[in-house]
């Protein structure tokens, strides 16, 4: 990591939010589709969840990387021009684990038809991943049952996986439901006709060059997501990267939402990475007068966050030892709620505690 000084503009910034151990609540960000705040849980795979649900919600993104990895022979059958986001609100809360789940409702040759993408950053790949998927698409194919009860037919549902494993790990998951099923060659020979096949296309960005993958047919603002979800997450040097993508970041900051887009990609830099903020600070700096504002909100932002979770934790710690020492060892579900509750409930519980009798009267 540089050891370069801050820039006045903001004096030594607190972070490289990585190392922030109390900013580990949330980023939050514009939604293109709601234009309201959008919170994100603090898991830590969410904040890549997250950045690539927000860049690849918007179709002109998600229509480049589509169109880039799908099979030449499919993307010559999907209308492009009707890509539209779907609600995911129908699934199932057991199949509803990721923020990173995108469903695309398009035309097929003139038949409805559905693209679903999935973004995978854990250090391993899931061996079942076929199978998630088929339960995935079942529950489409329910809804669109349930909202076409006289059909006969299903639509399409096109999968795909992107897989970025911050480990580098392969890919050594099944592509196709049927290999998952276990039979001795033989056997699989004679049964194949009786048991289900659905594979699903995969975009390996662990296992992409960087060189290849900043020359692929993008929109500036999905390359520049693919490559940051690359190379972002715990580097110390960020800079030769952000250099190489300068082109992009200017593109962006041009676009429609270009204050709004770069915030979002320093958010999920100063997340994710190591790099020094003066570093990011400067080649802001470079961008011109509004990147270099899109900094700088960034930072006072994520400081603020920085500061109120640190608060909120304190109070976590302290309300877990008074209800510790008042009813004795803890449920863990009572544990999860009270980590996982605002500052007003915090505060409402603290009160409570001298009155309540019993745990449940004041968590239920």
């Amino acid at each position: 990591m540089s050891t370069r000084g801050a820039r006045p503009g903001l004096r030594a910034h607190p972070m490289s939010l990585r190392g922030l151990d109390s900013y580990s609540g949330m980023i939050t960000n514009v939604s293109v589709l709601t234009a309201t705040v959008v919170p994100v849980p603090a898991d830590p795979s969410n904040y890549h969840d997250a950045f690539f649900r927000e860049v690849m919600s918007t179709p002109a993104n998600a229509v480049s990387e589509l169109r880039t990895v799908l099979p030449e022979a499919v993307t010559a059958c999907v209308d492009w021009g009707c890509l539209e986001l779907q609600s995911t609100s129908f699934v199932t809360s057991e199949l509803r684990p990721r923020y990173g789940d995108l469903l695309f409702r398009t035309r097929v040759r003139d038949r409805p038809a559905y693209i679903y993408v999935l973004i995978e950053h854990q250090s391993r790949p899931d061996p079942l991943m076929a199978l998630r998927l088929l339960e995935y698409m079942i529950q489409v194919w329910n809804h669109h049952i349930g909202h076409n009860p006289a059909t006969g037919t299903l639509p399409a549902v096109i999968p795909l996986v992107v897989y970025q494993s911050p480990s580098g790990r392969r890919w050594t998951a099944p592509l196709d439901i049927a290999e998952l099923i276990d039979l001795d060659d033989a056997t699989r020979a004679a049964v194949g006709p009786y048991i289900p096949r659905m594979r699903y296309a995969l975009d390996n960005i662990t296992r992409i060059d960087l060189g290849v993958l900043a020359k692929r047919e993008l929109t500036s603002h999905a390359r520049t997501t693919l490559a940051l979800m690359k190379t972002a997450p715990g580097n110390p040097d960020l800079t030769p990267v952000l250099k190489m993508l300068r082109d992009d970041f200017r593109a962006m900051l041009a676009g429609p939402n270009g204050v709004r887009d770069l915030r979002l990609a320093f958010t999920y830099i100063m997340r994710v990475g190591e790099t020094d903020p003066a570093e990011i600070e400067e080649f802001a700096d470079e961008l011109g007068p509004d990147a270099k504002e899109a900094f700088m909100t960034t930072a006072e932002r994520l400081t603020a966050q920085a500061e109120a979770r640190g608060e909120a934790r304190g109070r976590v710690v302290a309300l877990l030892q008074l209800l510790t020492m008042k009813f004795g060892p803890l449920p863990q579900r009572v544990v999860d709620t009270v980590e996982a509750g605002t500052l007003e409930q915090l505060e409402s519980w603290t009160a409570g505690i001298l009155t309540a009798e019993h745990i449940d009267q004041l968590i239920s």
